[in-house]
């Protein structure tokens, strides 16, 4: 509950005011919810019940959303500084694209220190065949792009982002931007983060990449892998 509170202060310290914050609660009892229910303001909406895991109550939002725009504040993730919405939003409104990623600092959850830093860069066709993929709380994609793509297939418990990214970037309808600065910072201790699940991980982006129709899946996976060694100080 601490991290929620540091997620609400991110986002309501950002000098773009036009947001809508839905928050996910899967039924806890850490006292989030009483939390949230001392928060007096209309953008804020939330709702606390059993989910089906952190993609089920992902689509929840998405279903429960108003907005044009739809990006992810996890509750241990807290915005690189109080201008990233107001960059996306221009960014947004000067271009003809569908959405918007950006970089991604992971950081120690004792020390604040960051210990990972996923530098991504602009989109190109050939970038899947190594494996490449943005980092998924930096993307802020139009609903649209939901809308045509599906939402997040919940039979995956840690690769689904993976899943849903492939599908977008392999249609080429949709066009995204990147935009070079670290959106959002990212606490260790995730499910997909976590050493002990790579080999979970690396066997459910297998099949995300074979369900995708990508050839040469597994020199695909391994190129993925490798490439975040580099990310790490």
């Amino acid at each position: 509950m601490p991290t929620l509170k540091l997620a609400w202060h991110s986002l309501s310290s950002q000098t773009f005011t036009d947001w809508e914050w839905i928050v996910v609660d899967g039924a806890s009892n850490d006292g989030s919810v009483e939390w949230l229910q001392t928060i007096d303001d209309p953008r804020v909406k939330w709702e606390s019940e059993k989910d089906q895991g952190i993609y089920d109550a992902l689509n929840k939002g998405i279903g429960r959303s108003k907005g044009k725009v739809l990006g992810f504040l996890h509750a241990d993730d807290f915005f690189a500084d109080e201008h990233v919405l107001e960059n996306i939003h221009l960014r947004l409104s000067q271009s003809e694209v569908d959405g918007i990623y950006g970089d991604l600092t992971y950081v120690s959850t004792e020390t604040g220190r960051t210990v990972r830093h996923w530098k991504s860069e602009a989109f190109t066709a050939s970038l899947l065949r190594k494996g490449w993929m943005p980092p998924h709380p930096t993307c802020f994609f139009k609903k649209e792009v939901y809308a045509q793509v599906g939402l997040f297939d919940t039979s995956f418990r840690i690769a689904a982002d993976y899943d849903f990214l492939l599908r977008c970037f392999l249609n080429d309808r949709f066009q995204f931007a990147y935009m070079p600065q670290v959106i959002t910072h990212m606490r260790m201790g995730g499910a997909s983060s976590k050493w002990q699940n790579l080999v979970k991980k690396s066997r459910e982006d297998m099949r995300a990449l074979r369900k995708n129709g990508m050839v040469f899946p597994l020199f695909v996976l391994l190129r993925k892998v490798v490439g975040k060694i580099g990310q790490f100080f």
